[in-house]
């Protein structure tokens, strides 16, 4: 059990009011999560602190080798008042899983879960509660040698943020328009893509700038080496029903493991929906969108929870889904893990984690 000492702020923010437009990711608390690490020494120091500005040497590894990972997750009010995250054990094992690959030592996952509620109980009075927000938490890792060599970090700084937002996108869950990339290329097998790193999405901007320019609000990426599978979205997962069955990209190496994703899997096949995890390459869905076959598009991810597709734009094709507006399926999913979410559904699977 970690033991983590807390310095309230003695000049606290005002909290936006019940309505306040939040925006994502704009807006953050009065404190903060942070603890070393020293090699020798292990992770140490565990403190809440008055949320505030970093004091790092420029020489920091962090700035010029991207030794950094972090985490994306949320908490939630009840209507009974209950403070609530959802899942938390999947983040903690997947920032181990990004860990591992970045040399970065790792957490104990009690540990990763007890810091999280322990912040957001000290900021709970930030949760917003009105319809389509949340408190967005944002566990990060970064290197911290005074050093100018490509070689692991000895010391390290793990920090929470966190962040009352709204909805991810400014049309909440209106479809949106997706860009197929077939220029750039965002991960290959045995890289990084399965982490998340600020790497990643680094490298996805300048595709991610074309298709904002061209009306698209992401990027769907095809896969590194043929170019023709279909991996996933800038910020998200991506589903597709087609004649009637659930089909997502396998896990590959090059794929984030999705919270949300894995979550929406074990809901189709409870509900007994066929669900395959293959291969899907970008001509297989001109083929079932020309044949009429593919009926629903949707991403999936912390943010946003879930994101209709309403186009889809390959090249000079630009596809039109179902009617343009939210399938039954993404509508039915939405419902679910956001009731789950906020206890105004039944939880079978526990993944609701309530903060004492």
């Amino acid at each position: 059990m970690l033991n983590i000492t807390v310095e309230k702020t003695k000049t606290p923010k005002q909290i936006p009011e019940k309505g306040a437009a939040l925006g994502f990711g704009k807006i953050f608390t009065d404190h903060m999560f942070m603890m070393n690490y020293t090699e020798g020494k292990g992770w140490h120091d565990a403190r809440i602190v008055p949320y505030q500005n970093l004091s790092l040497d420029p020489s920091s590894m962090v700035f010029h080798y991207g030794q950094e990972m972090f985490e994306g997750m949320k908490a939630y009010k009840t209507d009974d008042g209950k403070t609530c995250l959802f899942r938390p054990d999947m983040n903690a094992k997947r920032t181990n899983n990004t860990n591992k690959r970045l040399c970065i030592p790792e957490l104990p996952e009690e540990d990763f879960v007890e810091a999280v509620k322990a912040i957001v109980k000290v900021d709970e009075a930030w949760i917003p509660t009105d319809p389509g927000t949340s408190l967005y938490i944002r566990p990060f890792i970064i290197a911290t040698d005074e050093f100018l060599g490509v070689a692991p970090s000895k010391t390290y700084l793990f920090i929470i943020i966190l962040s009352p937002s709204g909805a991810y996108y400014a049309s909440g869950l209106n479809p949106v328009g997706i860009w197929i990339e077939d220029e750039f290329v965002r991960a290959v097998r045995g890289g990084m893509g399965f982490t998340k790193t600020g790497g990643n999405y680094a490298c996805s901007l300048a595709a991610q700038v074309k298709a904002h320019d061209a009306g698209y609000s992401q990027v769907l990426w095809l896969d590194g080496v043929e170019r023709k599978y279909i991996e996933e979205v800038g910020a998200m997962n991506i589903f597709f029903k087609i004649d009637g069955k659930i089909v997502t990209p396998m896990l590959n190496g090059s794929i984030l493991p999705g919270v949300t994703r894995d979550s929406v899997i074990h809901l189709c096949k409870s509900w007994g929906m066929d669900v395959e995890e293959r291969k899907i390459s970008v001509d297989e869905l001109i083929e079932a969108q020309n044949t009429g076959k593919l009926e629903e598009i949707f991403g999936t991810g912390t943010a946003a929870v879930i994101s209709p597709v309403g186009k889809l734009r390959y090249k000079d094709d630009v596809m039109v889904i179902g009617d343009g507006g939210i399938g039954p399926v993404s509508q039915k999913i939405y419902d679910t893990v956001t009731g789950i979410q906020l206890g105004k559904i039944a939880d079978p699977f526990g993944w609701r984690v309530v903060i004492d």
